[in-house]
C-alpha cells in the first residue's frame, strides 16, 4: 500500500490538525518537513500543475510579507516554482500527496472524503 505523504512544517497549526486527524483515524502516513527536506523543483512543478499557483502560494504568510521585491515580481511573472524553492515556507500547508492526487490545506471533511472515513 502506498502511504499518504504529508508535507509541511511541524509547528504549523494546519499541519498539526492534519497530522492529528490522520493519527485519530489510524491512517499511517509519511511526514516530510519542508525545513529539513525542501521540495524539489519537480515536486513544485507537479503541485503547481495540479493545484495552481493561486492555491499553492500562501500570500497571507509572514514569508510573503517579507519577500524582496524581486521575488514578488518573479511570482507575478509566473516564476512561481523558483520562488517557492527558495522560500518553501511560502507554500500553503499542509500538502497531502496520495494515490496520484494532491491537496493543499486541511479540511476534516476533505480528508474524510479522501480516506473514506
Amino acid at each position: 500500500m502506498n502511504l499518504p505523504t504529508l508535507h509541511g512544517i511541524p509547528n504549523c497549526d494546519s499541519v498539526r490538525k492534519a497530522r492529528g486527524w490522520l493519527e485519530t483515524h489510524q491512517i499511517d502516513y509519511r511526514f516530510v518537513d519542508f525545513k529539513e527536506t525542501p521540495p524539489t523543483m519537480a515536486a513544485l512543478n507537479s503541485w503547481l500543475e495540479v493545484v495552481g499557483a493561486t492555491l499553492l502560494v500562501n500570500r497571507r504568510s509572514t514569508t510573503y510579507r517579507q519577500l524582496q521585491v524581486t521575488d514578488k515580481n518573479a511570482l507575478e511573472k509566473g516564476d512561481v516554482a523558483s520562488v517557492l524553492a527558495k522560500h518553501p515556507t511560502l507554500i500553503k500547508r499542509p500538502i497531502l500527496e496520495w494515490e496520484g492526487d494532491v491537496s493543499v490545506g486541511f479540511s476534516a471533511a476533505d480528508y474524510a472524503d479522501r480516506f473514506n472515513t
